[in-house]
Formats: structure tokens, C-alpha cells, sequence
């Protein structure tokens, strides 16, 4: 059993930056892949960026691809996302998610078990 708690969203402007931070409770944190997606509202839940469970693997849909870091401290528990120059289409609930596995983390949403309840991020003037 993983538990997930997100924290970090908010209101930013166009150009800014945030750091979402995901705190996994749980001793085998490392045994999982994981993910962060994001749900604007009419949308479907996408996958903005995945890790897998050393770290060594990362997946980046394309429209964030060098604005997004996604990172993991397997020592703390935590996974972070740095968002930078963020936009007005970044705007979101972003979720983390866990997967239990040690290969390439997964891509699809069905894959992970485990989730947060999701945190707001609202990118404005």
C-alpha cells in the first residue's frame, strides 16, 4: 500500500515557475515507477511526466519537454515536478500517481494503482 499527498500548486503567471512535491508513505517507495499527470477541466487525465523506480528513466509528453523536470528522492519518499516557464495551457489538477514495477515507468493512466488527491495549478495574469 502506497498513500500519496501532493503540495505545491497555486496561482503563478505566465513565464513563472512551481515545484510539486508528492510525500509517498510506505516502505518499498522504490519498488515503484512514478507519474504525474494532469486534468484541465473537459479534458482527459494526461501523463506530463513519468520516472521510473531508480531514477535512471524519465518520460516527458511533449509540449512540456524542457520546461518540466520530474525527479525522485527514494531516501525521502518524495517525487517532484519543477515546472518553468509555465503557461496559460499548463492551468490543471495535477495528480502523482505510483506504479508498482521496476521496469520503464508506465505510460497509460490504468496502469497506476495508487494516486494523490490532486493539486491545483492555475497559470493567469
Amino acid at each position: 500500500q502506497v498513500q500519496l499527498v501532493e503540495s505545491g500548486g497555486g496561482l503563478v503567471q505566465p513565464g513563472g515557475s512551481l515545484r510539486l512535491s508528492c510525500a509517498a508513505s510506505g516502505r518499498t517507495f522504490s519498488s515503484y515507477a512514478m507519474g504525474w499527470f494532469r486534468q484541465a477541466p473537459g479534458k482527459e487525465r494526461d501523463l506530463v511526466a513519468a520516472i521510473n523506480w531508480s531514477g535512471h528513466w524519465t518520460y516527458y509528453l511533449d509540449s512540456v519537454k524542457g520546461r518540466f523536470t520530474i525527479s525522485r528522492d527514494n531516501a525521502k519518499n518524495t517525487v517532484l515536478l519543477q515546472m518553468n516557464s509555465l503557461k496559460p495551457e499548463d492551468t490543471a489538477v495535477y495528480y502523482c500517481a505510483a506504479a508498482y514495477g521496476l521496469g520503464p515507468a508506465p505510460r497509460h493512466e490504468f496502469e497506476y494503482g495508487y494516486w494523490g488527491q490532486g493539486t491545483q495549478v492555475t497559470v493567469s495574469s
